[in-house]
Parts: C-alpha cells; structure tokens; sequence
C-alpha cells in the first residue's frame, strides 16, 4: 500500500474504499518503524491513540459526519501541547512531563478529525537552525542522512518528506518552518503573527513565535490553516479579523512583485541558489507580472536585532522552568539555591544556556538602552520599511535561503555562523508578516531548495493562491 502524498488524493482513496483512515495510519507506522531509526523525526509514536481515531474517523465518514481534516495524518512539533502525551521542548528540562491541556491548535484539528500520529524531534526550546541542539538527538535530512533538515522544526519537514506521515505543525520564530521546509523540498507556511492561537504553544519569544504548516503541497497548507486560524480568548493576541476560505484559492492574476537585490547579492549566497531564483523572476516577468528590484538597507542588521530581541524574551520565558514546579530536577541539593541553579545548569543544553545568557544581558541594568531598546527601534524602522513597500507591491521575493542543507555538525562551533542561517527568513518575524517557502528548486548536488514569498498581514489567501499559481505555471 502507498503513503499518499496530498489530502485530496488520501480522502479519494477512502472514499472509494481503496484503503481506510486505519489502514493509512498502519502504513504510516510502517514507515516510521522502518525509517525513524536513521530520520531520528519522531520523539513518540502515538501508536494505540492514532488507530484508535482512525476508527473513529472511518466511522464518520461512512455516516457522512467527517469533519474536513478526516483521514489527514499530522505529526506535532515537540513544543505544542497534547493533553495526556509528553511535551519537552526536546530538552531535559522537561524530562517525563506530561500535558494536562490541548494547545488550541490541537483541539481544532480534532475537533475536524484530523489524526495525529506523534511528537516531533526540534532544536531544545526551538533553538537552532539544523535540529542538532535536542535532547533527543540530531534529525537528519531524508534527502542526503549527512546532512541537516534546517531547523527548529526539523523533525517536522523530515518526517513529511520521509513520508512518515502527511502533514506537520511546526512553530517560527526566526524562519523555524521555512528553512527546514526548503531544506526538505516542502512547503512551508508562516502565518500572520496572531492569525493561529499560541495557547498551548511553549514561548521562546513570544512577540515572535507563529504556529504554522508543513506539508507537501499548497492545497493541504491552505485546509489545516484555514482550521487552525482565528481567535482564541486564551490568547489575548490572537486577532478576531474574519478567517478567509483559504482553501478556495483567488483567480489568476498578474501581481507586482518587490525583488530584495540586496539577497541575490550578498557574499555567501550560493550561485545556483542566485541563478535558479534569477531564472525564476525572468519567467515571471514573461507570465506579465511586474517584477522591480529594491534596496533594503536594514538586511545587514536583522539578524542582530532578531538575536537581541529574542534573547531577551528567551531569558523571560524560560526563568518558569526551575526544578521547582515541574520536570527535570537535580537529585539531592543541599539547599533551594542549589536546587535552582543545578537543576538549570543541567537541564538546559548549551544553545539554551547561551541565549538565556545573551538575553539577560541585554536587558541588564546599563545595557538596557544599548542593545535592547536599540534593537526595538531598529523593529519598528524594519517594520516601516516593509510596510512602505507592500504599499506598492503584492509581494516581497527572496531566496528561503542562502544556500542548501549543510553538514550535520560543521557549524556548530562558530554559533554567529549558524545564527547566520536566518538572513532571509527572520524579516517576516520581526515584521510579523506572514511568509511561504515554496519548494521549486533542486541543486546540482541533489538537494533541494526554495523561493521566499512574503505578504501584506492577513493576506494567506492572496499569498496561498499566488503560491499555487506559481507551482503550477513554473
């Protein structure tokens, strides 16, 4: 039996009784036995919970009750809540902790039968942007096992491109899901900074974090976040702004596109990365859309003000997990300072101590204005910036990515190197504006790679149908 590779093809099948929601998770599970062992993509298997659904689900839609994500097979990130299932941000920290609730996410994708499968493998706190900083191990790419899947959300592309199961939830922060997504030849969505519902969602930087998709395909993108979308009283920012029917794509039409020059030509950008992207807006400009090439002088200072900024927040956030309250906790300390400090010390990995470091001292007394204050004035000019030209184009285009999937463990001892990594993908974090990696490229050396689009706020629809216009034009 085959591991189907869209939702239409998988609710055809099923509804013609080529095959069944069990039968589909079944396979996957094979997959998973078969391939988690080298992919290291899966933390828990949700065994018994999943074929369990699937019969639920099977039931529904013989009675004609099936909610719109019926027979579609999820893998959740190892940072988003499942009441009853373990969740640790892939960190010590949380060793054996158990949910107690569902992330907001979660219960709208039950609540439309979706099936989810397990947890999936990320960089510690979603630090990281090759998925080697996890407690679980390093997740390789199922492209080339030397290399990375990109990172946080690494074990989620991995696991979709594996075909470990159909779709993923990720979480961006600085490009989490795009890059790993353009790694591993996938689609990768952002949403709107608010559009999904956080609760549920553990913070690294909560002004920056976004739950959002991982799949194979636009359609299935566009289906799990029109049912993930919208306001959630637990999450005071998420938007009330009406949910569009995502899923019923705009008619064609010729857009204006805004060109970041300042990407194709920064030293490091791979040339095939540079020449195939080129190639790409010349058959564009063909299609009839107008393509301008813009400067955008603040590219240099994203990456460090993104850091200074998150950093900041990480300190914030993660000052909850203390070996007091839940998860790991250091055996015998003498006292509660001890408790305090060892716990920490050994319950958080290197890239995590490092930031939570950063991020405190960014907001010390005397530093405060230097680099933390700073950093927000450099947002706010980033985000005008960025406003000023959706004014007068539909989209901005970059590269995902300055190059493909890297050796697992050559970057690793240089951090500003790895930090790096975000050039291309943290604007739309800092801006808070929604953004798409499209997988439409493959390099010399085998690997995939993808285009960046970056939209007006709460335009997915416009971004999800010129996405696909794309795709199949191209």
């Amino acid at each position: 039996m085959k591991n189907y590779t869209s939702y239409n093809e998988t609710i055809k099948a099923i509804k013609s009784k080529e095959t069944s929601c069990y039968n589909i998770v079944k396979n996957y599970q094979k997959t998973i036995l078969e391939k988690n062992s080298e992919i290291n993509a899966f933390v828990d298997v949700f065994s018994e919970e999943s074929l369990q659904t699937a019969k639920k689900v099977d039931k529904k839609i013989t009675e004609g009750k099936a909610g719109k994500l019926a027979g579609m097979v999820i893998g959740i990130k190892d940072n988003i809540c499942i009441k009853n299932q373990n969740v640790s941000a892939s960190s010590k920290i949380l060793a054996g902790f158990k949910s107690l609730y569902n992330a907001t996410v979660i219960e709208r994708l039950l609540e439309e039968d979706a099936i989810i499968i397990g947890n999936l493998n990320c960089d510690e706190f979603a630090m990281g942007s090759g998925n080697e900083h996890s407690v679980n191990g390093v997740v390789r790419n199922p492209h080339n096992t030397t290399k990375v899947p990109g990172g946080s959300s690494g074990g989620s592309a991995a696991a979709v491109a594996a075909n470990m199961c159909l779709a993923a939830l990720g979480s961006d922060t600085g490009g989490s899901i795009r890059q790993p997504a353009a790694f591993c030849g996938l689609v990768g969505l952002k949403p709107t900074y608010s559009r999904v519902s956080r609760y549920g969602l553990i913070a690294y930087a909560s002004s920056f974090d976004q739950i959002g998709t991982i799949t194979n395909n636009i359609e299935d993108s566009a289906l799990i976040l029109e049912v993930i979308s919208g306001k959630d009283e637990r999450d005071s920012t998420s938007s009330s702004k009406k949910v569009d029917e995502y899923s019923n794509f705009l008619k064609k039409e010729t857009k204006k596109i805004a060109v970041l020059k300042d990407c194709l030509e920064r030293d490091g950008i791979d040339i095939e990365v540079k020449q195939k992207v080129e190639k790409t807006i010349t058959e564009l400009e063909k299609k009839g859309h107008t393509i301008e090439y813009v400067s955008f002088p603040y590219l240099d200072f994203l990456v460090p003000t993104y850091y200074v900024l998150t950093t900041a927040e990480a300190s914030s956030n993660l000052a909850r997990f203390d070996g007091v309250h839940y998860g790991y906790r250091t055996e015998k300390p003498k006292d509660l300072e001890e408790t305090y400090v060892k716990s920490r010390t050994e319950g958080f990995g290197d890239e995590v101590k490092r930031r939570i470091m950063l991020g405190t001292f960014v907001l010390s007394a005397g530093y405060k204005d230097a680099y933390y204050k700073k950093a927000q004035q450099v947002r706010r000019l980033v985000q005008n910036m960025t406003k000023e030209l959706l004014k007068d184009f539909d989209f901005i285009l970059t590269p995902t990515t300055p190059h493909t999937a890297f050796d697992i463990g050559i970057k690793q001892k240089d951090p500003t190197v790895m930090y790096l990594e975000d050039i291309f993908t943290v604007q739309a974090n800092i801006t808070g504006n929604p953004a798409i990696s499209l997988p439409l490229y493959k390099h010399s050396n085998g690997l995939p790679f993808g285009l960046q689009l970056l939209s007006k706020k709460f335009t997915e629809r416009d971004l999800l149908s010129f996405s696909s216009q794309i795709i199949n034009d191209l």
